[in-house]
């Protein structure tokens, strides 16, 4: 009986000392976060991360840095400190932190994982791989009340500057207006209708030497805008201090609002119930440079370059920003799912489809925001639509008189 004893007990610390082993072998990662604890995008990232470990048991150790992670990262990577996974805004990790990033693209394949094309293609142009995957995007254009529309009686959102110009009327004719503005956005509307003439590249032109009055189609842009303003076509007291304009569209007295994605929820918010919202893509103008390119950006998910455990955190991010996890995402946290198989929230209606055709992604006013008299810049946009100006002309010598 001791014999017998003695042996289940030898089996038993074997059995015990193999299951510390294994303890001590599973993989575990750390999680670097943007996001602040108890935030909905936190949340739903907590669970994952549990659901995670409960299928792979892979543990995933998550470090919430909050929204200034930015201000540690590069000098982290740099130090190669312990670390395998981070998120941050997509611009920063494709250009400034590309040279220490994990190249993704042979387990991105090996995943059948696709993504936005836009977002996807720019970080290899930048990154001269693909360094990185969103996980939170974000999309420019023009967001409208469907029931404004329906009550003026249109019936297909319009693609062409001209077509843009006739809802404007039918609205105006119906009791609406058509279009709000807010004093805080008059950079970020007129750079859209700028970039649709002359692209980035012609942007950035003008940003670095001047030569804005010579240019016929810097002077069109903004003579368009002075034609909008004249006929009556921005909502009362716009351009109005942030957020009064932009309310107006969820209390149905304008339609149309040129921001990006988070203007739904801010709305949404203001008048305390959920507008009926759509989108469609700013549209394009005869012989443009640009004519389906829209504002988008993502904070997106990276491994640096060094992790011991880069396959655990990729798979990590797949659970995160595909299927099931990616859609709780979109539902919870009010956001664009990263997997456009999954179903954007009633208020971001016409955002999955609206990045799926972009050709490229464009930033929040491009290359002008670095310039030295931005500020200046900006005041001058916003005095275009308060109708300052006479003529596009008249705009275009002010900004040439900044340089």
């Amino acid at each position: 009986m001791k014999k017998l004893l003695s042996m289940i007990l030898a089996v038993v610390m074997v059995l015990s000392l193999g299951a510390f082993a294994l303890a001590d072998d599973a993989a575990e990662i750390t999680y670097w976060s943007m996001w602040n604890e108890g935030e909905p995008q936190a949340n739903v990232i907590a669970a994952a991360a549990e659901a995670y470990e409960a299928e792979t048991g892979v543990h995933v150790n998550i470090e919430w840095k909050g929204r200034d992670i930015n201000t540690l990262l590069s000098a982290a990577l740099e130090a190669g400190e312990d670390f395998d996974l981070f998120d941050d805004d997509y611009n920063r990790i494709g250009q400034v932190y590309a040279p220490y990033t994990y190249d993704l693209t042979e387990m991105a394949e090996a995943a059948g994982y696709e993504g936005y094309a836009c977002f996807n293609d720019q970080v290899v142009e930048w990154a001269g791989c693909l360094n990185s995957i969103p996980e939170q995007p974000q999309v420019g254009g023009v967001f409208y009340n469907k029931d404004a529309f329906e009550a003026a009686g249109i019936e297909a959102e319009p693609t062409t500057w001209a077509e843009f110009l006739d809802v404007c009327q039918k609205l105006v004719d119906a009791g609406i207006a058509p279009l709000a503005q807010d004093g805080a956005y008059t950079n970020f509307s007129f750079y859209y209708h700028l970039v649709r003439y002359l692209g980035e590249d012609g942007i950035a032109e003008l940003r670095d030497n001047g030569g804005w009055a010579d240019n016929e189609q810097a002077v069109q842009a903004a003579q368009d805008i002075i034609d909008l303003v004249n006929a009556g076509y921005l909502a009362e007291g716009a351009p109005d201090e942030y957020p009064s304009s932009q309310t107006k569209v969820g209390l149905g007295t304008a339609a149309m609002v040129v921001c990006a994605n988070y203007v739904t929820a801010e709305v949404n918010a203001a008048v305390g119930e959920e507008v009926n919202w759509g989108l469609f893509n700013y549209p394009a103008v005869d012989g443009g440079a640009e004519p389906t390119a829209a504002y988008a950006g993502a904070n997106s998910l990276a491994i640096p370059s060094y992790s011991e455990h880069a396959q655990e955190a990729f798979d990590f991010i797949m659970f995160l920003v595909t299927g099931e996890w990616d859609q709780k995402m979109a539902d919870e946290a009010a956001q664009i799912p990263a997997d456009p198989n999954n179903t954007a929230p009633a208020s971001l209606t016409g955002t999955i489809e609206t990045l799926q055709a972009a050709a490229k992604p464009m930033t929040w006013c491009g290359s002008l925001n670095t310039h030295a008299a931005w500020g200046d810049m900006k005041t001058m946009f916003t005095e275009l639509f308060e109708g300052k100006y006479a003529t596009g002309a008249d705009f275009c010598a002010a900004m040439d008189a900044l340089y």
